[in-house]
């Protein structure tokens, strides 16, 4: 009774189209749920989402929670975590990934989550950062800690949506550096991003944290797209 007087007064909405959200223990609606393509990608070291790393980063795992697809409810929910200003959007996917996660043997290993910096400048535009969103949702589920300050953005770089992989990577070459390395030797990091696609700043700033002593790497993201 209580908790139908709560849902009246903070109605809980699915975060790709906003209908009323039944009690499924998902962040999406019945709806929603039918059209979306999850991953199992966590229940395993080696899969499609390190295989898009191999021979370039060592990581000791990763994994997507849905594939993304164009006009599927997983794309209308990272358009509102980017660009409408919806950033429980990132920590209700985060938190429902992170309960995956926690399961997983792959992943119980992890002692801090770290996520993608935006550029000071770009996240006084947008209000907040998505990637740290979705590191807070993780680290609720998982009682890890997160930190949006381990990493630092250097330098503003222009948007990655269309650029090309080799693009991709000339934009992000020398814009990432660690702060404190060493509050993280020795440590297994997560870094975590909203969309996996040619993996160019998620390379840039594994290759940053994989030089700290007895850093060990895993990367988790929201989805994973076709290149």
């Amino acid at each position: 009774m209580w908790q139908g007087f709560l849902h009246l007064l903070f109605p809980e909405v699915c975060v790709a189209c906003a209908q009323d959200l039944p009690s499924t223990g998902s962040c999406f609606c019945l709806k929603c749920q039918l059209a979306l393509s999850p991953s199992d990608m966590h229940l395993s070291h080696e899969n499609e989402f390190t295989d898009r790393f191999w021979g370039r980063l060592p990581l000791y795992s990763g994994a997507a929670l849905y594939y993304f697809t164009r006009k599927s409810p997983i794309q209308r929910a990272l358009h509102q975590l980017k660009y409408h200003n919806k950033p429980d959007v990132g920590v209700q996917i985060g938190r429902e990934f992170g309960k995956r996660l926690r399961q997983s043997e792959v992943f119980r290993s992890v002692d801090l989550i770290v996520p993608v910096p935006l550029h000071p400048r770009k996240e006084r535009l947008r209000g907040y950062n998505q990637s740290a969103m979705f590191a807070q949702g993780l680290s609720e589920s998982m009682d890890i800690p997160w930190s949006g300050s381990a990493l630092v953005r250097n330098r503003f770089t222009e948007s990655q949506t269309r650029k090309k992989r080799i693009e991709r990577f000339q934009n992000v070459e020398q814009v990432f550096s660690v702060r404190k390395p060493g509050l993280l030797e020795g440590r297994h990091l997560l870094l975590v991003d909203d969309v996996l696609t040619t993996g160019a700043t998620l390379e840039i700033c594994g290759q940053q944290l994989l030089q700290i002593p007895g850093t060990r790497l895993s990367m988790a993201t929201i989805a994973i797209a076709e290149i």
